[in-house]
C-alpha cells in the first residue's frame, strides 16, 4: 500500500471525470501529475501539482482547475479537506481513518511491507569495494562496501535481480610488488634480516603470509632468482590477501555473489574481443593525443597510440587502450571487464568507486555506452573520504597496516551495526566525519542508537502488554479497532509510517540508500516524541490497562512502526535490537 500512489490514482480519476463532464479538454497528458508531501507540513498532508501542469495545455487558469478538482476529491471519504494555494497548488488533508489504514496493511504484510516491483526483475550488477589485493581493507573501502551492500539490498527490495560483485585487481604491477614484499617476509621467517625498500608493503599483516610461505617451501626459495619464484609467490600472496579481504568483509556483514579476477582477462582473448567489438563500430584508431591540460610543450612527448574514440559517447577526450610499446593500458582490461558484464545479460550496471576515481567516470560510461550500443546504462557512484576522530583528535594510523586505518580497526572499535549505519548518514558523494566518541553515545545525537532504541522500546511495550494479558499476536493486532487513534501526535507518526513505500521507491530509483537511514531516524524521532508525550498525557500511553481495546489499537500502531524499522534496518544491514543495555 502506497498511500501517495493511491491518492494520485484518485486525483487521476477525478481528472478523468472532469474531462468526461467537459470541464477539461480531452487528450491531456496526466503523466506529470504528482502527489507528494508538501514542503511545509502546515500546508496539509499531501499536495498535488495537477492544476499547475495541466493549465497551459488545457487553456485554463490553474486555480480554476484546482477548485473543480478540490470538489471532486472532497467527495471521497479519504480526503477531509482540499485547499487551493498560491497560483494553483492543491493541498490535501486526509482523514485520520485514512492514515490508520496503513497499520493493518503493514502488519499483514510484515517484512514485505513497502516491498516494490518497480525493478520488474531487471538484472542489475553492483560492483563495489574492488580493492587491490595487496593488503587489508581501509576505512575508505569500508564506506564503499557499506554503500554498495546497502544499495544492492535496496534494489533487491525494490524488485531488481541483483548480483553483488568484487573485481579483483590482480593483473597489474601492484601484485608483483606484493609478491616481492611477501618474499621479504618469507626471508624474515627463515631467519634472515631484511629491509623494506620504498614502494614495498611494510605492514605487519604480511608477517603471517611470509611464515605460511616458509612453512610451504622451507628454505627452497632462498637465494633463488626472482624469475624462479615471482609467479608462484604472487599467486600465493594474492590468495592470502583475498582470504584476508573476505574475512574483513564478513566482519562487516558483507558477502559477494561473484569475485571476478582481472588476471582472467589476460591471455584469454577477452581484451582483444572487447576492442574488436569497438573496432568493428569504427571506434578504435591509431592517433596522437593532445598534451594534457597544464603541460608545457617541452614536457610533452607526442607518440602514436591505439585510441578509443570515447568522445563519440560523451567523453571529453579519446582514451588510449594500448601503449606505444604494445602493452595494454589500465583502461583496456576495464573495457573488457565491462564487456563481460554486458555479455552476461545485465540490464543495468552500477560501479561504486572511491572519490579518487572521479576522472574515470566519463571514460567508463563511454565504453559501456559503445559496447552496449546505448542499451545498458552505467551509473558510477563515488564515495567521498571518511575522516576519523577520537577524543577530539584525528584517529591514528594502524600499525598493522603500516600506513592507514583498516576496516577491522573501525569494526573492532564500534561493531558492524554502528559502522554500517553511520557510513550511511551522509550522501555517498559528501565527506563524512566518523567520531568514535559520538557514535558510542546513548543519545539522540547517535543515530544508530536512536533508531535501535526505538525498536527495542516497542519490543519492551509488547512484552509488557503480553504480561498484562493484552493480545499481541499478529491476527489480533491486524484486526484492532483503530478509531481512537486521532491525536495529532499519533497522526504525525502515521504520516511518517505511510511515507515508507514511497520513500523506498524514491531511494531505489535514485540509487540513494542514505535516504533509508535518514527516514529511519525521522521515524524513530516521531516515535520517541509520541512516547514522551505519553509521559505528559496518559491518554497517549500505549498501554491503557483500564481499556484493553484501546491498548490493542495503540500497540498495533507501534507494532507497524517496528515492522518498518526492522525492514529498513535490514536493508542497511543493521540488526534491529530487541533490548538495549
Amino acid at each position: 500500500m502506497n498511500l501517495f500512489a493511491d491518492i494520485r490514482i484518485q486525483v487521476l480519476a477525478a481528472l478523468d471525470d472532469m474531462v468526461a463532464e467537459g470541464a477539461l479538454p480531452g487528450g491531456l497528458d496526466f503523466a506529470p501529475v504528482a502527489v507528494e508531501p508538501p514542503r511545509d507540513p502546515l500546508h496539509g498532508d499531501m499536495a498535488t501539482n495537477a492544476a499547475m501542469v495541466l493549465a497551459k495545455p488545457a487553456g485554463l487558469k490553474p486555480r480554476d482547475i484546482a477548485a473543480l478538482l478540490a470538489e471532486k476529491l472532497i467527495a471521497d471519504g479519504r480526503v477531509a479537506s482540499a485547499e487551493v494555494a498560491g497560483p494553483g497548488f492543491l493541498n490535501l488533508t486526509l482523514s485520520p481513518a485514512s492514515w490508520a489504514a496503513i497499520i493493518p496493511e503493514a502488519l499483514s504484510r510484515g517484512a514485505d511491507f513497502g516491498r516494490s516491483s518497480i525493478g520488474a526483475g531487471k538484472k542489475v550488477n553492483v560492483e563495489y569495494v574492488s580493492a587491490n589485493p595487496t593488503g587489508p581493507l581501509h576505512v575508505g573501502h569500508t564506506r564503499g562496501a557499506v554503500f554498495g551492500d546497502a544499495l544492492a539490498s535496496l534494489l533487491a527490495f525494490a524488485g531488481y535481480d541483483v548480483t553483488r560483485e568484487y573485481y579483483i585487481n590482480d593483473g597489474g604491477a601492484q601484485v608483483d610488488v606484493l609478491a616481492r614484499s611477501v618474499y621479504l617476509r618469507y626471508l624474515e621467517a627463515c631467519g634472515q634480516a631484511v629491509q623494506f625498500a620504498d614502494g614495498t608493503y611494510p605492514g605487519d599483516y604480511l608477517i603471517p603470509v611470509g611464515k605460511a610461505l616458509a612453512d610451504k617451501h622451507g628454505d627452497a626459495l632462498i637465494d633463488k632468482p626472482e624469475d624462479d619464484w615471482l609467479a608462484d609467490v604472487r599467486d600465493f600472496a594474492t590468495e592470502a590477501m583475498m582470504d584476508l579481504i573476505r574475512a574483513d568483509l564478513a566482519a562487516l556483514n558483507v558477502s559477494m555473489d561473484v569475485f571476478y579476477s582481472e588476471k582472467s582477462l589476460y591471455g584469454t582473448g577477452r581484451i582483444e574481443a572487447a576492442l574488436a567489438d569497438l573496432d568493428m563500430k569504427g571506434l578504435i584508431y591509431e592517433g596522437v593525443l593532445e598534451p594534457p591540460k597544464g603541460k608545457k610543450p617541452e614536457d610533452w612527448e607526442p607518440r602514436v597510440q591505439t585510441l578509443f574514440k570515447s568522445t563519440a559517447h560523451g567523453d571529453d577526450v579519446d582514451r588510449p587502450v594500448k601503449k606505444s610499446d604494445g602493452g595494454w593500458t589500465y583502461f583496456a582490461p576495464d573495457i573488457a571487464y565491462h564487456f563481460d558484464k554486458i555479455s552476461r545479460g545485465f540490464d543495468e550496471l552500477i560501479d561504486v568507486f572511491g572519490a579518487d576515481h572521479g576522472g574515470y567516470v566519463k571514460r567508463m560510461k563511454a565504453a559501456v555506452s559503445a559496447l552496449s550500443d546505448g542499451r545498458v546504462p552505467l551509473d558510477i557512484k563515488l564515495t567521498q573520504l571518511v575522516k576519523l576522530f577520537k577524543n577530539g583528535e584525528p584517529f591514528k594510523m594502524s600499525k598493522r597496516a603500516g600506513t592507514f586505518v583498516t576496516l577491522r580497526d573501525v569494526v573492532d572499535q564500534v561493531g558492524a551495526d554502528v559502522t554500517r549505519f553511520v557510513m550511511l548518514t551522509r550522501k555517498n558523494d559528501a565527506p563524512l566525519d566518523f567520531d568514535f566518541d559520538k557514535v558510542m553515545e546513548q543519545s539522540k545525537d547517535n543515530p544508530v542508537f536512536y533508531v535501535q532504541y526505538a525498536h527495542a522500546r516497542i519490543c519492551s511495550v509488547l512484552a509488557k502488554a503480553a504480561a498484562a494479558g493484552i493480545a499481541t499476536d499478529r491476527a489480533a493486532l491486524t484486526g484492532a479497532d483503530l478509531s481512537e487513534i486521532t491525536n495529532p501526535s499519533e497522526l504525525v507518526l502515521l504520516r511518517k509510517l505511510a511515507e515508507w513505500p514511497r520513500l523506498l521507491e524514491l531511494a531505489a530509483r535514485n540509487h540513494e540508500p542514505h535516504r533509508i537511514a535518514f527516514y529511519l531516524y525521522e521515524l524513530a524521532s516521531d516515535f520517541h516524541g509520541l512516547w514522551n508525550r505519553g509521559n505528559e498525557l496518559p491518554e497517549l500511553r500505549f498501554l491503557q490497562e483500564s481499556n484493553p481495546q484501546r491498548s490493542t489499537g495503540k500497540i498495533a500502531m507501534i507494532s507497524a512502526v517496528s515492522v518498518v524499522l526492522s525492514a529498513g534496518l535490514g536493508i542497511l544491514g543493521v540488526t534491529p535490537m530487541e533490548e538495549m543495555r
